[in-house]
């Protein structure tokens, strides 16, 4: 990986979650920040590990591993501009899963005691640290609902429409990960998931180009995965 220097301040200043604090907020909880360089496949923590902040990705990819019957099971992509563990950095609970470097990565981790001191500081930076909490609960919630009832094909749509301004018409997503990884998260073969895409273009829903998938307009495909409640569900043959 190019070595190259990254600025915590200027960085975070693009996530949401600071997004609309100011300079001396972000100067203060950067102040604690520290670059992390992982080289791939090398764990950044195991499951049962104590958090000691967040973190940040800069440069690269994390895929969190949740243990299942058969291994370790896909439950997250984080790719750069993202961020994660703050929900068990909050509840000051042991980690749910291990996090790996699937290739040469960058990221900024941002201690708990510098989060914590922002808070009690800044009556704003904890709205939004409630609302962006609040907003992942409700995002998990829709994705619990639709690997209970929904079909694989609506869990796609969900996915790629996940996080995207409703009012848009085309859109364009990057998948953070390969195909077959990003199958694996939504419980699916990589030969089911092609399929899906595959249907979903001749239907004119979409253009695939390698992980681009560009969207030709939200609300129609949006619509096309609510006509389909109701059919056959919950199986990852649909």
């Amino acid at each position: 990986m190019r070595r190259r220097e990254i600025d915590p301040c200027v960085f975070l200043a693009k996530l949401p979650l600071f997004r609309e604090l100011g300079a001396a907020s972000i100067e203060r909880i950067a102040t604690g920040a520290t670059m992390l360089r992982l080289a791939r496949g090398a764990t950044l923590f195991r499951r049962g590990e104590k958090p000691t902040g967040f973190f940040v990705v800069v440069v690269g990819e994390i895929r969190l591993l949740a243990q299942g019957a058969r291994g370790g099971r896909l439950s997250g992509i984080v790719g750069p501009g993202r961020s994660f563990g703050e929900p068990v950095m909050f509840l000051e609970k042991p980690y749910l899963v291990d996090a790996i470097a699937h290739g040469d990565s960058l990221l900024i981790h941002v201690p708990t005691q510098a989060v914590f001191c922002e808070i009690e500081r800044n009556p704003q930076f904890a709205r939004r640290v409630i609302a962006g909490l609040a907003a992942r609960i409700e995002t998990l919630v829709h994705e619990i609902d639709l690997h209970a009832r929904g079909s694989a094909q609506q869990r796609l749509i969900a996915y790629l429409l996940r996080g995207l301004d409703p009012s848009q018409i085309e859109a364009a997503v990057t998948l953070p990960a390969t195909k077959a990884a990003v199958a694996s998260q939504l419980g699916l073969t990589p030969e089911h998931l092609s399929r899906i895409l595959r249907e979903l273009t001749e239907r004119k829903l979409l253009r695939v180009d390698g992980r681009r998938i560009v969207i030709a307009d939200t609300a129609r495909l949006a619509n096309h995965a609510r006509a389909t409640h109701g059919g056959r569900h919950g199986v990852a043959g649909d």
